[in-house]
Parts: C-alpha cells; structure tokens; sequence
C-alpha cells in the first residue's frame, strides 16, 4: 500500500534516542515481550502499560508501526478527498500520539490537537515526547485523561478524528455507541477508524461501516461504495512496511530491517467523493500481463491487463496493494 513516509519525524525519533541513553536495553527486551503477550491476550492498554518502562517499550516496538499506518491511510484520504486539509484533530485513545505525529508529517498546517487516553502513564509519556521532539501543533497539545467511551465536550469543532489500535479495546456491546459520539462530534468532518488487520477486527470494523452509513455517512476509503461489503468468507486487510531501527529489531528479536504491519480502516465523511475501484490483494505479474483483484461499485472482481496494451498496462504496473484506480479505463475487463 503506497503512502507517505513510514519514517518518523527526526525530532520524535531523537527524543526517544536521547530517552534511551543508559536504558538497559535486555529490560527493554522483557518488557516488550511482556506486552505482546497482553496484547495478544487481548489485554486493554490500561492493563497492558503499567509503568513508564512498559510506555517506552512500547514506544520501540509499536509506535513505529502506527506511525506508519496511519500514514499510509492519510495518503489513502488525500487521493479521494485532496480538498481536505483538516484544522483540529482529535487523537482517540492516542496511546503515545503516533497517529497526530502522521497527521502533521501529512498537514502541517494543523492547528489543535486534543489527546484523549484513559491510560495516565501513556499521556505522561506522550506529554514529554511532544514537548522534546517539538513538532507542530503537539508541543501545545491538549490533552485529556478520560474513557474514550466518554470523550470531554471540548471535541466539538474538530474536523477531523482518528482512532488507531484503540477500539479494538472496546467491548462489543459499546462499541457501536462509542463510534456515534465521535461521528455526531464532527459537524463536517471525517472519521478515521484503523485496526489490526484481522478478522476479528474486520467483522467489528464493518458493524461500525453499517452503522455510520446509517448514519449519514459515506465511506471515503477503502471501499469505493456505500454499498455491503461483496466480500464473503474473507477479509480486507492491508499492509505498511516499517523500517526497523537496531534497538527495534532487537526488542523484538528480529532480523530483517522492515516489518509488514497488516491492518485494516475505514474513512467516513459528510459527503461522497469518485471512487471507481481499490486493488484488494497484491497485482500478479504474468508473461502476458497483469492480474488483479479489484473491489469496486459492481462487486469483486479479477481483471487482467495486456502487456501488448502499454498505456493501462504501465498504469497497473505501478498499482500497489491497496491503491485506487483513479479512473473507470483502469479496470480491464
């Protein structure tokens, strides 16, 4: 999936440098693996982030990955909305606030920020780093210990809202009212919903999609319709790919310079924009041309592109998982 950089801000990234001066890094080790194991246990962060220790390891380990996905979603608004250029913006569940480090990479003209978190240890720790990194508006962030579930009423005004890695935390059974209070705060703005890319989360992720369109809503990004999702027995998932520093793969045990960070999301907006198709599973490159699996206003689809039509095939060729396609003649039948 193209988007934008998957690197983090230079100041975010020496402020957590200068942090991890005289750290033994073997601590660091055990407590990012204490935390993947609660995450995997399904564990909230309030459970999972007991001490500033457990913060900054997670700070290693997951927030480069958010960072980078959220990223990439950003890119994803940009291309079907370009006329967006959001002023507020609400970070919920914001954990260390790597998801308003992304919206300012991407709108540096953003104005307010307001940091909402039930975790304390987690807003002290993204208090520090945004006055350290001095990055736009973060170094004069709001920020708000509460339960999401019950948001301050100062969000009102914001134009934009992003939920990263957070409502996945939420109990079925509140989720959905959850999603609304943050949908009716945004009088003309766009919600932005990312979540682990897996099936348990994507069956969420569509309850939310049915119930935002009900709403009023449109959806913006993935899907290029308002109409059910046509996938069955399957899910829609993407991926990022996060370069690992040195202390990151070894936290994490890892060997390779980058991780793929699969996830999915869902954009909703007060108006609809052209949408014409999304690639929904990496383009297959054959001797005769290129195959591709296409989500769009008419269902699911495979297509294929010549190689002997070189202008559609040159268009393709540059398609990446999770791309639109910016016009109807770059579906081929």
């Amino acid at each position: 999936m193209s988007g934008g950089s998957p690197q983090m801000p230079e100041g975010l990234a020496a402020a957590l440098q200068a942090r991890l001066e005289g750290r033994s890094r073997q601590v660091l080790r055990m407590r990012a693996q204490q935390l993947s194991e609660r995450y995997r246990a399904h564990k909230t962060s309030l459970e999972s982030i007991q001490d500033e220790a457990d913060a900054f390891a997670y700070a290693l380990t997951r927030m480069p990955a958010t960072f980078a996905a959220v990223s990439a979603v950003l890119t994803q608004l940009s291309d079907v909305l370009p006329v967006f250029v959001p002023r507020r913006l609400i970070d919920i569940g914001c954990g260390l606030g790597a998801a308003s480090y992304a919206a300012l990479r991407h709108w540096p003209e953003l104005e307010s920020i307001l940091l909402l978190d039930h975790s304390p240890v987690f807003l002290d720790l993204a208090r520090h780093l945004a006055e350290e990194s001095s990055v736009g508006a973060l170094k004069q962030a709001f920020i708000s210990h509460c339960d999401m579930r019950a948001p301050p009423p100062d969000m009102q005004g914001a134009d934009l809202a992003i939920a990263a890695y957070s409502f996945t935390e939420l109990a079925d059974d509140s989720l959905l009212a959850t999603v609304e209070t943050y949908w009716r705060g945004l009088d003309n703005g766009v919600l932005i919903i990312v979540e682990p890319g897996t099936t348990r989360d994507y069956a969420r992720l569509m309850r939310m999609r049915d119930h935002l369109i009900a709403q009023g809503g449109h959806v913006l990004a993935p899907c290029p319709h308002d109409a059910p999702c046509p996938l069955i027995n399957d899910w829609c998932h993407f991926f990022a790919r996060v370069p690992r520093s040195k202390d990151h793969r070894l936290l994490k045990d890892g060997v390779a310079p980058f991780e793929d960070e699969k996830f999915s999301y869902l954009i909703v907006g007060r108006v609809s924009a052209p949408r014409y198709g999304r690639l929904i599973a990496r383009p297959r490159a054959t001797k005769p041309g290129i195959i591709a699996r296409i989500c769009s206003a008419h269902g699911i689809a495979e297509t294929f592109t010549p190689r002997r039509d070189k202008s559609r095939y040159d268009k393709m060729k540059r398609k990446e998982w999770g791309d639109p396609l910016d016009a109807p003649q770059e579906e081929s039948a």
